[in-house]
């Protein structure tokens, strides 16, 4: 690890198929866009096992009904520390929905504080009391435990 950089790439530059000669292999030149899906998310797919795949794929957005909009928004609402039934009478999320997205995002802490501050001008303190708020709920009734990053450092 020492002397090794590490950095976010786009899930759509490498293959997800675990049995393809190419699996994980950033930018090596096997992927090629594929069209689009019906909701308009592009598709990608690998010239050396043909699997296809979406630009989703390995994200917080992944095989979601909702626009990323709306999962961006309802995570920067619990940011700035509206409660789960004010969201749900705002934007006609499920309380549900909006947990299980944020569980999620817990996963993906370096994209979305990336999105969100970026998009909604939040401090590290907003976002410090969101991923507060995702281990208080993980430590309540969470089926499995989730680390909860620290995003107070640079």
């Amino acid at each position: 690890m020492e002397g090794e950089t590490r950095r976010l790439v786009a899930p759509s530059s490498f293959c997800w198929n675990p049995a393809c000669a190419h699996y994980g292999m950033v930018d090596a030149g096997n992927i090629r866009k594929f069209g689009r899906t019906r909701a308009g998310t592009q598709r990608y797919q690998c010239k050396a096992c043909q699997q296809t795949f979406v630009e989703t794929i390995g994200t917080v957005f992944y095989n979601r009904h909702r626009s990323q909009e709306t999962i961006i928004e309802c995570l920067a609402m619990l940011a700035e520390r509206n409660s789960l039934a004010a969201i749900h009478r705002v934007k006609g999320v499920k309380e549900e929905t909006v947990m299980d997205w944020l569980r999620t995002a817990a996963d993906h802490v370096e994209r979305i504080e990336a999105l969100l501050l970026a998009n909604y001008q939040l401090t590290r303190a907003q976002l410090d009391a969101l991923w507060t708020y995702v281990g208080h709920k993980a430590k309540r009734g969470a089926r499995r435990r989730r680390n909860v990053a620290a995003s107070g450092v640079a």
